[in-house]
């Protein structure tokens, strides 16, 4: 789970504007972080209400700062320390375009490699896509299939296998050309992961915990269950309001299913453990051990731009970028005039960031354990400019500002939702007939059931998935999941000729909900 981003220029004019803008020459960072470093991550805690969070800053071959703050989780108040590990979602990403970095360093596979030539039963709905898809045509979010489509297949959780996942693919239709915009996924992270096992016959997980987690000196991260760490935190979230973000904050039960979805976002990682990454970053692939993790050419290709990122619209005037790009696991952009090489997560009850500074040899590191995501955003831009010598800014109220016209327009919006403005009972059939099993052809089956209490909804492929299926009006629906922590969805039944069922379809009913929750790619038909 991750958000996309910026303004889409031609290839030639990003390429100019790149050349322009990061052309300055480096220069040393600041010596020390900023003095009030704990004040202001303290104030920004209790100013939002984080129960946790991790901060680690780089500056040259040092660590200059590495420590967690507040508690590991309201329900077992242990404080958290340097070595506690969060959640870093989809800064994953990374790590996974790193192991094929380390197999091209290899001589085992070429960045140019088809990827149906390396990857048993690989194949896309568009044949030309399937033909022509490269391994580092996985990693940067072009290969026409939309903003986090299929995302469903693993949020929250899944009882599939990745090479299940793979399988799937073919029934994804893409929503633009092959290589023609760039829309933000993950599905094509789990192939690449199928495609490091596939290389170099070793699962995901295990490679990189010996390949890079190891000679990296990371020795508190973890690939797999984040609460097999003995020092782990719980996931927070607000999800009692009227919409997800509002409420009380509360200790999730679970969060997003790591087994599947492990090498697009499901690393945990302390303090020290990113400090010793963006070691590795700096150090121009080599850790501070001496450790050549992967070359140096090798981390130039994974920061070279590949793909304009398409528009975002940051929603700061100070920190929209004049040009984004996507490189191979990493967004390449400006930040007032400076290089920065960055990449933030998000999983369910959790949220990071971090970014190289190149040309002031400088790395920074935020997590948090909840989904209070202006906490982790104020923290971030206040460390950025200290290492920028720029002018302090208010951030906690220009994002608090920001989040608060947002939500205000969500819920106005809302306010126009289907069950506020037009319920009635026109229904096409009584409501014992909606019943049935229902077959997505990427997804699979969804089956709604009746009982005394009315319908019910079940997501067969996710389980714990199920809830209250309300009518509303016009063979209209919404759902009430027994887990408040998935997104609601309206539930739409058409019919053909003869009051036949022909299909159904879903949207999410929030205005701000994730885009991992893509009900509206979903086309459920009668099973027969």
């Amino acid at each position: 789970m991750a958000w996309s981003t910026s303004t889409r220029l031609s290839s030639l004019a990003a390429a100019i504007a790149c050349g322009l803008m990061f052309a300055a020459a480096a220069s040393p960072a600041k010596a020390v972080p900023p003095p009030d470093i704990d004040k202001f991550v303290g104030d920004v805690m209790q100013r939002f209400g984080v129960p946790g969070m991790s901060v680690a800053i780089v500056e040259g071959e040092q660590t200059t700062h590495a420590k967690a703050y507040g508690v590991r989780g309201l329900d077992s108040q242990l404080p958290a320390n340097e070595h506690t590990v969060f959640p870093i979602g989809s800064e994953t990403k990374a790590f996974t375009a790193a192991a094929l970095a380390i197999l091209v360093d290899r001589g085992k596979l070429k960045w140019s490699d088809r990827v149906v030539d390396r990857l048993p039963g690989f194949r896309m709905y568009d044949p030309y896509a399937t033909a022509n898809m490269t391994v580092r045509d996985l990693l940067t979010h072009r290969s026409g299939l939309g903003l986090g489509q299929g995302d469903l297949m693993i949020v929250p959780n899944t009882d599939r296998s990745r090479k299940d996942i793979v399988r799937a693919l073919r029934y994804l239709k893409p929503k633009t050309g092959f290589r023609d915009v760039f829309a933000y996924d993950n599905i094509l992270y789990i192939v690449a992961g199928e495609l490091v096992e596939a290389v170099a016959r070793q699962g995901w997980e295990d490679f990189v915990r010996q390949n890079i987690f190891s000679p990296a000196g990371m020795t508190d991260a973890i690939a797999t269950d984040f609460k097999t760490s003995p020092n782990h935190i719980s996931l927070h979230a607000r999800t009692d309001g009227a919409m997800r973000g509002l409420g009380t904050q509360r200790v999730l039960e679970a969060g997003l299913d790591p087994r599947v979805m492990a090498p697009a976002g499901a690393i945990n990682a302390s303090a020290e453990d990113m400090a010793n990454w963006m070691g590795v970053l700096i150090g121009n692939g080599k850790a501070r051990n001496g450790t050549q993790v992967f070359s140096a050419e090798a981390l130039e290709e994974m920061w070279k731009p590949v793909v304009v990122v398409s528009e975002r619209g940051f929603p700061i005037p100070e920190i929209q970028p004049v040009i984004e790009s996507y490189a191979l696991g990493w967004f390449v952009h400006d930040y007032r005039g400076h290089r920065i090489i960055t990449h933030s997560g998000a999983v369910l009850g959790g949220l990071a960031v971090m970014a190289i500074i190149p040309e002031k040899h400088v790395g920074i590191s935020v997590a948090i354990n909840s989904e209070d995501s202006i906490a982790r955003w104020s923290v971030f831009y206040h460390l950025l400019d200290h290492y920028l010598d720029m002018s302090p800014t208010d951030w906690p109220t220009r994002f608090e500002d920001v989040r608060g016209k947002m939500v205000s327009q969500a819920l106005e919006a809302m306010k126009a939702q289907p069950e506020q403005v037009n319920t009635n009972t026109n229904f096409t059939l009584p409501l014992a007939a909606y019943s049935g099993t229902y077959r997505d052809p990427w997804y699979g089956t969804m089956t709604v059931s009746h009982a005394a209490k009315g319908l019910r909804i079940r997501f067969d492929r996710t389980p714990g998935m199920e809830g209250a299926l309300e009518p509303i009006a016009d063979d209209m629906f919404r759902t009430r999941w027994t887990d408040s922590s998935i997104e609601d969805a309206y539930v739409s039944f058409s019919f053909g000729k003869r009051k036949r069922m022909s299909k159904v379809t879903m949207r999410a009913i929030s205005p701000l909900a994730d885009f991992s929750f893509d009900y509206q790619d979903l086309e459920f038909v009668p099973a027969r």
